[in-house]
């Protein structure tokens, strides 16, 4: 058997893991905005040698969600209301355009966007912060699978974990939230095979949560 071919397949994999792994526990925060990170301790943490961790903390500082001093440390970026402030109409842009490919929808991609509205509802009533935000991710992808626009997903995978982050550190303590019935709306224009209506009411739909996030947020 050709070992080398194996830790070709494997290799990239080993770094892909360690990469979701990082990304994952920035967003959701379990790595706190301004956290130094040390690629000896992140690599014994994953069982890992060094160069898949630094591989990955290049790749998240390219992304903007770590940052680097020169002989002196690295650290999570701290969490800032500008750099959401810049994503949150990239993000409404690029959903919008998702809406517009999508059309005309099948009948049983409708149900699953009311299935998961359903889910949204229930979440917030519930005051669950990671299934809400869990609700709100299905919905969506729902509509950007229907798209079948690869760009488009490269593109949200760039910019969405500036903006996850302040949803999982302020989402729970907003008042107003309309995510809900916007949501409806949506579906409605859908249904009524509305291209032009679906895609203004979905970026709506995250210009109005960028809105809510940053209103109430301050810079670290």
């Amino acid at each position: 058997m050709d070992t080398n071919l194996i830790k070709q397949i494997e290799r990239p994999t080993l770094r892909e893991q360690v990469y979701q792994g990082l990304k994952k526990a920035i967003i959701m925060l379990e790595l706190k905005p301004g956290q130094r990170v040390n690629d000896n301790e992140l690599a014994a943490l994953f069982g890992v040698s060094r160069t898949p961790v630094r591989e990955a903390l290049k790749r998240l500082e390219d992304e903007g969600l770590i940052e680097s001093v020169p002989g002196s440390h690295t650290r999570v970026t701290p969490l800032l209301e500008k750099e959401a402030k810049h994503a949150f109409p990239v993000v409404a842009a690029l959903h919008g355009l998702a809406a517009r490919l999508a059309m005309p929808f099948e009948s049983e991609v409708i149900r699953s966007l009311e299935q998961w509205n359903e889910k949204l509802q229930v979440a917030l009533e519930q005051q669950d912060v990671i299934k809400a935000i869990e609700a709100d991710d299905g919905f969506h992808d729902v509509i950007l699978e229907a798209a079948g626009n690869r760009e488009i997903y490269l593109a949200l995978e760039r910019v969405v974990p500036k903006i996850r982050r302040l949803e999982f550190a302020r989402f729970g303590s907003l008042e107003g939230v309309e995510s809900v019935e916007q949501h409806r709306r949506i579906i409605e224009a859908i249904r009524d095979n509305n291209s032009q209506l679906a895609s203004s009411l979905m970026e709506e739909n995250w210009i109005n949560l960028g809105k809510l996030l940053t209103d109430h947020s301050k810079d670290d």
